[in-house]
């Protein structure tokens, strides 16, 4: 592109040099060290403080072979969405890319189904802080700590997505410094150097003194897969939000480079200090929660008020990314007409006030029917978002196959980020993807996410696929597109000086 060309930013009005937003689009109000910490928060789930105990119940010490795989299959994804994102930031990521690699109704798809998933999070990790809210302060009743939770993040991602930002950075430290400092202190207490300790300090005898390491057999470390696969949910977070930072491809490239060692030292080495501090059938593990569990056993005091206060601030992260990756999903429908044109529009802060509302009101009906009818109407809910998360590593894999040859052909100077070994690893990937949810199909507890999932799955690309058919769905190439490398022969979105 030559210094006559300027590509059209997403608000829809052409990018000046040095202007951090547009009259009408996104504000650049992300800096280095909120998309730092986005980052590494991404990985950091309320599930891994709350569900591991469930998967150590299950496959013993051999979990840490579910996790490792399953962080494997993760740091896979992440390369190649990191390799896209790099290429071409946009609020849109995955889905954007998919639009325009394996066809419009893809990026729809993709776009509705995570946009759902993340509304149906904001409900169950509203209702999740309420609860621990509640038993601080049984006054106030947990409906009303759940509705003041999701208006204080609703006005905080209102404000600006610097104020996003703020609290992200804040909340993943905490969330951060605390496993940093349970990893330390727990392994410590594993060598009998800790001062005080009430852990006998075993060293890594209780990995295999209790029915060895694969204690439930080999076949419980895919049963563990099915447990935590989603508590990974998050990670590509960081590739939405790089779309409103001051370097995004320095952004993404930073991300997905720090991406191995996130995961091995938040979920490997967590578990590990659980797993070696406790024998794996200690039945605190289930009933406390395995942190828990694990800081009692040292001797720490109050340790399930500290956790409480820990999973508060890991839900309170999650509600925070919840609301802005659904609305900025939203956003990004709207800028290519997938979505009503409303979404699309930002307020003189930057933000995209209709979509933020639009995602925390179905938040708020979620919340409602979690209340009103939990084992129905919002059952349902949770099982037929509950395999998205695979959904959408799958999509992001076969969208990097295509893409990959786009931006080659295209923008070859744009590959700062390259998957590893392609396409054999990327296939392979896609390969790990199917497996699990294949495996799903044959599990008891995973049957009905995937097969209700799939409804869900079904019923969007139908209407994606209808609204091609009919010709609803046609919109000319805008602000999105302009993100993206345009294959030879079609016309670049931009404007001309």
């Amino acid at each position: 592109m030559t210094s006559q060309q300027t590509l059209t930013k997403e608000g829809g009005s052409p990018e000046e040099p040095g202007n951090p937003q547009s009259s009408s689009g996104l504000q650049a109000g992300l800096k280095n060290r909120h998309l730092s910490m986005i980052a590494i928060g991404g990985v950091i789930g309320a599930g891994l403080f709350v569900g591991s105990g469930s998967g150590i119940a299950a496959a013993g010490p051999a979990i840490l072979l579910s996790y490792a795989l399953v962080g494997t299959m993760v740091v896979f994804v992440m390369r190649m969405l990191g390799e896209m994102a790099a290429a071409n930031p946009t609020s849109g990521s995955f889905s954007a890319y998919a639009d325009r690699a394996l066809g419009r109704w893809a990026g729809f798809s993709i776009g509705w189904l995570y946009w759902f998933f993340w509304v149906v999070v904001l409900a169950v990790e509203a209702t999740a802080g309420a609860v621990i809210l509640e038993s601080w302060i049984p006054a106030v009743p947990q409906w009303a700590w759940a509705l003041i939770v999701m208006v204080v993040l609703t006005a905080t991602n209102l404000a600006s997505v610097a104020s996003y930002g703020e609290f992200e950075f804040w909340f993943a430290g905490i969330k951060v410094v605390a496993i940093g400092a349970f990893v330390v202190i727990g392994l410590l207490a594993v060598f009998g150097v800790l001062p005080g300790s009430d852990n006998p300090g075993a060293g890594f005898a209780h990995l295999t003194d209790a029915g060895g390491f694969f204690p439930e057999g080999y076949g419980a470390i895919l049963t563990g897969v099915l447990m935590v696969v989603f508590s990974f949910m998050g990670s590509e977070i960081v590739t939405l939000a790089a779309g409103e930072s001051e370097d995004p491809q320095r952004a993404v490239t930073k991300a997905t480079n720090s991406v191995i060692w996130r995961i091995g030292v938040f979920y490997l080495g967590s578990i590990f200090v659980v797993l070696t501090l406790l024998p794996w059938n200690d039945k605190s593990i289930v009933k406390d929660g395995s942190y828990v569990a694990a800081l009692n056993s040292i001797g720490i005091p109050h340790a399930g008020q500290i956790m409480n206060v820990i999973v508060l601030t890991a839900v309170l992260s999650c509600l925070n990314s919840g609301l802005y990756t659904a609305s900025r999903m939203a956003f990004s429908l709207g800028r290519r007409g997938d979505a009503p044109k409303s979404f699309a529009k930002t307020n003189s802060r930057g933000v995209p006030k209709v979509a933020i509302l639009s995602s925390v009101v179905f938040g708020f009906v979620a919340v409602f029917f979690n209340y009103q009818w939990p084992d129905t109407v919002f059952a349902f809910l949770l099982n037929s978002s509950g395999a998205v998360a695979l959904f959408v590593w799958l999509v992001i894999a076969v969208t990097q196959l295509r893409m990959r040859g786009i931006i080659e052909r295209e923008s070859p100077e744009k590959l700062v980020v390259k998957m590893w070994l392609f396409p054999g690893l990327t296939w392979a990937t896609i390969g790990m993807i199917s497996f699990v949810l294949i495996y799903m199909l044959f599990d008891d507890a995973g049957r009905e996410q995937v097969l209700l999932s799939l409804l869900v799955a079904a019923v969007v690309i139908a209407i994606a696929v209808g609204r091609e058919w009919f010709g609803r769905g046609g919109r000319s190439a805008g602000p999105e597109d302009a993100a993206i490398p345009h294959q030879s022969g079609e016309k670049d979105s931009v404007t001309r000086s």
